[in-house]
């Protein structure tokens, strides 16, 4: 909680607004999976890469195209000519399981773990094993765009829901210290009831004009912030 005011509390420094003004945050769960980036020229997939160091990726575009929460065709008619569309690739804990069921029936090495067996799945020279996996994506924010005319990131979010993709529906607007740390607790309390792996929770200033004023240092946003969840405990 002290951190969580001390990161408001630089915000409104940085860009002179007054410690009593609400700043309100767009939060979503911080999924334990592949960062990837989607191109869309016209609304028509043309690009599918992994994040890789922020500069340089590998391209997976055959093997995205098989993952049925990636549309290969954007929705409407009210998409930008250019839109590179940012999220993460994961696998269901269900279907991991299944996985490796099917794999001990075949008498070969089971996988690790959800996280590593997504990331090798979209590098497979055939895309028919990825298509096998049953891998999702999930839609959390944007690189280029043609033209952006919004206002906050969540109606950006919104939109990608219109264009066909999947968003977490955990995903919701919080308006002050208390409601992110009541948004960090019950998805703190569920996480284990998900059927994916998720390690936390990101809080990102909902406003583009403020996130503009913020800007990054290095490669991370001065606009947003992950809060960690403590590492699960079983007996």
């Amino acid at each position: 909680d002290t951190e969580m005011t001390d990161f408001e509390r630089r915000i409104k420094d940085r860009i002179n607004l007054d410690q009593s003004q609400t700043i309100t945050y767009a939060c979503e769960p911080k999924l334990d999976g592949v960062a990837v980036s989607l191109i869309y020229e016209n609304g028509l997939l043309t690009r599918g890469a992994t994040r890789g160091d922020g500069s340089v990726g590998e391209d997976i575009t055959a093997n995205v195209r098989t993952i049925k929460s990636i549309p290969l065709r954007l929705q409407g008619d009210d998409f930008p000519e250019l839109l590179e569309v940012r999220g993460e690739i994961y696998m269901n804990k269900s279907d991991f399981i299944s996985l490796n069921e099917e794999m001990l029936q075949q008498g070969k090495q089971t996988y690790v773990n959800p996280r590593n067996t997504a990331s090798g799945s979209l590098r497979q020279i055939d895309p028919n094993i990825t298509r096998s996996r049953k891998l999702n994506f999930f839609a959390y924010t944007w690189g280029q765009i043609s033209n952006n005319n919004f206002d906050t990131h969540f109606e950006v979010i919104s939109k990608f829901k219109e264009w066909g993709f999947a968003i977490n529906p955990y995903t919701k607007i919080n308006r002050s210290k208390n409601e992110l740390i009541d948004s960090y607790s019950e998805l703190d309390s569920i996480r284990s009831s998900l059927d994916y792996d998720i390690d936390g929770i990101v809080y990102k200033i909902n406003s583009l004009s403020l996130q503009d004023r913020l800007g990054f240092v290095s490669r991370s946003p001065r606009w947003a912030v992950a809060h960690k969840f403590q590492a699960e405990k079983a007996i």
